[in-house]
């Protein structure tokens, strides 16, 4: 093993992977480290990845990558103990090449996204755990593992080891995690002929669905659920944030267990054999939960980041376009013969601004604050939504005009005027540029 490199990556995830396939391709020397017995090993679950992303990166992956189904249909569900509401789109658009999301399932895609870093000339090496930074002064030069010999030097270390980052607080480069930051998502995967999953969605081969859920399958905590099709799988979960999960009872298996029981899931995956179980932390603090990312001869990426963009669900994409662009950074200043300093790493920053990353989730600044502090709109609304559903739906012989009066008065009675009108300016303020 080579004393030095250009760039130590600590973490072979979608971060990490992005960030150490494109120093590679660009002629950096590339050590890549990973805890776990292989890339991916750690992600047993499905996920939705997105085109645009990975095709920036690698554009010819659709070639050979380990994909799912593509995504022709999103459907959006608000759910009552019993009961849903919700709304779907469906698009022939969607259903035409070049697809834009597709179901994936992480351990196969990991070990993919791996193998063409070590192609591109990484060293990747496995269940190799980093146990602290090397520093001179305040500059990262390097890393130590647990192995023998386990010093390593490298001009930048870029670290993608998920929400975690534990070497980014020993090293006192983020604080603690905050249990109001970080979600605890659990999933399960649950497999089912490729037939019974086409005709339960009314899709053909190839062709996924993805349905995104919310209301009372969070028990009033904060979080949301969601169910995506794969070629022979169905992958569900939920998830809540980690405060909300430390003032309740329940646990999260129970949440899945009876977000599993409700009556609009358990048809979709009745007489499925549930082999694979996991739970992750999600990190949804959002925009001002992001910590410094960059220092001398150190940048993060990813999850470790916090670039999560929990209201729309997304993360994937984040983690590549992150892992990818501390890439950039330090390519150019190696094209540039400088070093790898605090003030010329500050071109990252400056990168994540002008990138669709910080711009998303400065929009959604506000978002994670007011509904952490608003439990109806988890509770309350989705009772509220799903009576005014049934009483318009019921055909009992009482008119229209009346209905509609009828759950006016029902909104008014639990929320009253004040609060409706509030609730309504905190969601405009959640989900409204900041």
């Amino acid at each position: 093993m080579a004393e030095k490199f250009d760039v130590i990556v600590v973490g072979a995830g979608m971060a990490g992977n992005a960030a150490a396939y494109t120093c590679a391709k660009a002629g950096l020397s590339v050590l890549q480290l990973e805890r776990g017995e292989t890339p991916g090993s750690k992600n047993v679950q499905g996920a939705i990845l997105y085109a645009d992303a990975i095709e920036k990166i690698i554009p010819d992956f659709r070639d050979d990558a380990p994909l799912e189904r593509h995504l022709i249909e999103q459907r959006v569900w608000i759910l009552d103990d019993d009961s849903c509401v919700g709304s779907t789109y469906r698009s022939e658009e969607f259903n035409r090449r070049p697809y834009n999301r597709y179901t994936i399932i992480r351990a196969h895609f990991d070990q993919w996204f791996s193998k063409k870093a070590q192609h591109a000339g990484a060293m990747v090496i496995c269940e190799a755990t980093v146990e602290e930074l090397l520093l001179d002064g305040k500059r990262v030069i390097g890393v130590r593992t647990d192995r023998k010999g386990g010093e390593i030097h490298a001009d930048c270390v870029i670290l993608a080891d998920g929400a975690n980052s534990v070497l980014a607080r020993k090293a006192g480069f983020r604080p603690e995690l905050d249990p109001k930051d970080m979600a605890l998502a659990v999933k399960e995967i649950h497999f089912l002929p490729q037939e019974t999953i086409e005709s339960r969605f009314s899709i053909g081969e190839d062709e996924g669905v993805v349905i995104e859920m919310a209301g009372k399958v969070t028990a009033g905590m904060m979080g949301t659920a969601f169910l995506y099709t794969n070629k022979e799988s169905i992958t569900l979960g939920v998830g809540c944030m980690l405060s909300d999960f430390k003032r309740q009872t329940v646990t999260p298996y129970e949440l899945l267990d009876r977000m599993k029981r409700h009556p609009a899931i358990a048809p979709l995956i009745e007489g499925s054999d549930m082999k694979e179980y996991a739970a992750h932390l999600i990190p949804e603090g959002g925009y001002d939960a992001v910590p410094q990312v960059y220092g001398d001869g150190w940048l993060i990426a990813g999850d470790a980041g916090q670039f999560v963009n929990g209201l729309h669900r997304e993360g994937s994409n984040l983690a590549m376009t992150t892992g990818m662009l501390a890439a950039q950074t330090v390519i150019e200043l190696k094209a540039a013969g400088k070093a790898c300093t605090a003030p010329n790493l500050s071109a990252y920053k400056a990168k994540l601004d002008d990138s669709f990353v910080m711009k998303d989730l400065k929009k959604y600044r506000r978002a994670p604050a007011i509904f952490h502090k608003n439990p109806q709109f988890f509770t309350t609304y989705p009772e509220l939504l799903s009576k005014a559903a049934q009483t318009l739906i019921l055909v009992d012989g009482v008119d229209k005009r009346t209905k509609e009066r009828q759950i006016r008065q029902t909104f008014v009675a639990r929320r009253s005027w004040w609060g409706l009108i509030s609730d309504a300016f905190k969601f405009w303020r959640a989900v409204e540029s900041k």
